[in-house]
C-alpha cells in the first residue's frame, strides 16, 4: 500500500566517485548526526527505525514487529521467541536470535540513517534555491493519493496503524517530493533548447539509425533431409498447398504453425547460405533445396519491402527528444555530482550511525545516494525535526 501511495522519489540519482574523509565531530549527544548544523535527533531516528522495522515484517502476517534495540537486544529476542515455530524445526536459540536482530538492525539503521540525512540535504539545497512547498498545495497532494490508494476511511486508518506513520510523516513525503520535483526543473531548465545546427550534425552522424532494411516475407519449408526437401519441392511445383506441405514435411515448428509463412526477414538475420538465396531469389518462385545446419530450406518470396531512408525533416522530432533527454540527464548528473560532496562535506555522524553519507565515513570508491529524500523501498519517509516537530 505504502508503494502506491506513496511512490519512491528515485529523481536525479547517479553514481559518482567520492573519496572523502575525517573525524565527526559536533554532534549533540541526542542526535544521531548533524547536517550544516542541524541535528538529526535520536529521537526522530529511532522513529523511523520502528516504522521500517513493521514495514519488513511480510504482507499478511500477524506478527508482532520485532523492533531491533542495541545493545542487548532483548525486546527484539523476546518478540521472535514469542513466534511459533515452524513444525520440523528446531527454535533457535537466544543466542541465534540476538544475531538476527543485530543484523536486521545494522540494515535497517542504514536505510534510516540515509533517509534522514539525505531529506536534510533536499532541505538545505531547497533553502539555498529559494524554493518552497506551499502546505495548501502539499495537503491537497496528499488527500489526492489518499482517495486513489484508499477509497474506504477505515482502510486508510488501518494503514496509519499498521505502518507507524502518521499525518505528519505523510505531508513531509509528499512535501519532499514537491521540493524535488522543483529542484529537477531548476537543474534542467533552458536544456530543452535544441538548436538546428545539432539536429543536422547527429542526422548525419547517425543517418543508418533513421534507415530500414529491405525486408522479404517468405513461406519456408525446413526439411533435415535433402530427399524430404526434394519431396516438398515437388508437392509445391504440382500444385499443393504450402501450408498443406509445410504442415507435412516442415520440422520448423514457428512457420508451420503460421502455414509456411516467415515474414519481414532482413538481410543477414539468417545462416549465411540462406541469407545469400533468400535476397537473391526472385518474387514468387520456389527456391531450394537451400543447406542449412538446422537443414534444407525450400522457399518462395512473396513479398519485397523496399530500403528507405528517413530524411532530416521526417527524423527531426525523434532527433530533438532524444538531444532535449542527453542535454538534461547531462545537467542533472552533473549536479548531482556537485550536490552529494557538498553536502557530505558537511554531515557529520555519531560514532555508531556512521554511513557512507557521512563527512567521517571511511574512505569509498562509489556512492548512489539519491537527491530526494527518498528512502530505499523498505525504509520509510523521512521526518526531519526541524519539520515535523518529531
Amino acid at each position: 500500500m505504502t508503494k502506491k501511495l506513496l511512490p519512491v522519489l528515485a529523481l536525479l540519482t547517479v553514481a559518482v566517485a567520492l573519496v572523502v574523509t575525517g573525524c565527526g565531530s559536533g554532534v549533540p549527544s541526542n542526535s544521531v548526526a548533524t547536517v550544516d548544523g542541524t541535528p538529526i535527533k535520536k529521537a526522530e531516528f529511532d522513529h523511523w527505525l520502528s516504522v521500517a522495522a513493521r514495514q519488513s515484517v511480510a504482507p499478511g502476517s500477524t506478527a508482532t514487529p520485532a523492533v531491533p534495540d542495541p545493545p542487548t537486544y532483548a525486546k527484539c529476542v523476546a518478540a521472535l521467541q514469542s513466534q511459533p515455530t515452524p513444525k520440523g524445526q528446531t527454535k533457535p536459540s537466544a543466542a541465534a536470535l540476538k544475531a538476527q536482530c543485530q543484523q536486521q538492525y545494522n540494515g535497517l539503521k542504514t536505510q534510516v540513517m540515509q533517509f534522514l540525512i539525505q531529506s536534510q540535504w533536499l532541505l538545505k539545497e531547497a533553502d539555498a534555491r529559494n524554493l518552497t512547498a506551499k502546505p495548501a498545495a502539499v495537503q491537497k497532494q496528499l488527500d489526492d493519493q489518499i482517495k486513489q490508494s484508499f477509497p474506504k476511511k477505515a482502510d486508510f486508518n488501518k494503514f496509519l496503524k499498521t505502518s507507524g506513520m502518521t499525518m505528519q510523516d505523510l505531508l513531509f513525503r509528499v512535501k519532499v517530493d514537491v521540493l524535488t520535483q522543483q529542484v529537477r526543473q531548476k537543474v534542467v531548465a533552458g536544456k530543452d533548447k535544441v538548436s538546428p545546427a545539432a539536429i543536422s550534425t547527429y542526422y548525419n552522424k547517425n543517418k543508418t539509425r533513421f534507415a530500414q532494411p529491405e525486408r522479404r516475407d517468405l513461406l519456408v519449408v525446413l526439411t533435415k533431409t535433402k530427399a524430404k526437401a526434394d519431396q516438398a519441392k515437388a508437392a509445391l511445383q504440382s500444385g499443393t498447398a504450402w501450408k498443406t506441405v509445410a504442415k507435412k514435411y516442415s520440422i520448423d515448428q514457428a512457420s508451420k504453425a503460421q502455414g509456411g509463412k516467415l515474414p519481414g526477414v532482413a538481410k543477414g538475420q539468417q545462416e549465411k547460405s540462406f541469407d545469400t538465396a533468400i535476397f537473391s531469389a526472385k518474387k514468387n518462385v520456389i527456391v531450394g533445396p537451400v543447406k542449412t545446419q538446422f537443414g534444407y530450406y525450400v522457399f518462395k518470396v512473396t513479398n519485397i519491402t523496399a530500403a528507405s531512408q528517413q530524411t532530416e525533416q521526417q527524423a527531426h522530432d525523434t532527433i530533438v527528444n532524444l538531444l532535449r533527454s542527453q542535454q538534461q540527464q547531462t545537467a542533472i548528473n552533473n549536479f548531482v555530482k556537485d550536490y552529494q560532496k557538498k553536502y557530505k562535506g558537511k554531515t557529520d555522524c555519531a560514532k555508531n550511525f556512521v554511513i557512507d553519507s557521512c563527512k567521517n565515513a571511511p574512505k569509498t570508491k562509489t556512492s548512489t545516494a539519491p537527491v530526494s529524500g527518498a528512502a530505499p523501498q523498505q525504509t520509510p519517509a523521512p521526518a526531519p525535526s526541524s519539520t515535523t516537530g518529531k
